[in-house]
């Protein structure tokens, strides 16, 4: 079975639009619903929403150092996707970060790691027959 979807709340629409609207796009999702404070991207039978939701408890900013989501793994075609990914990111309110050589998925995976403005990060893993990582320079 697969996630039917996966729903974040964002502090800021129109920033977190811009990131992972790029980054969705980017992996395959289209754009499938916009409403007043969110939107859903699909790839499939999975969907990601973002959503600044009015429910959210004001000023507390999530943060993935706490209990709760840690990050969110996309596979990604090959490594050359993935170093695109990496190196066009920061136009796109994306930075790189960490280099954890230690993959829990282990086996011959380029990982690449991605964090927005909000502090959520994706971590971008491709299949690599070498078992490198990515050339970002």
């Amino acid at each position: 079975m697969s996630i039917h979807h996966l729903q974040l709340w964002v502090p800021d629409l129109g920033r977190a639009e811009v990131s992972w609207g790029w980054l969705l796009g980017r992996l395959g999702y289209q754009l499938e619903r916009s409403w007043e404070h969110g939107r859903l991207w699909r790839e499939d039978a999975s969907a990601i929403v973002i959503e600044e939701s009015p429910d959210m408890v004001p000023g507390m900013l999530y943060s993935r150092l706490r209990p709760g989501l840690n990050h969110v793994a996309f596979h990604v075609g090959n490594t050359d996707d993935l170093e695109h990914l990496l190196l066009d990111g920061p136009g796109y309110g994306w930075r790189p970060i960490g280099d954890d050589q230690r993959h829990p998925v282990g086996g011959h995976h380029a990982v690449g790691y991605l964090e927005d403005a909000d502090g959520f990060e994706v971590e971008l893993v491709a299949p690599d027959a070498a078992g490198g990582r990515p050339r970002v320079r």
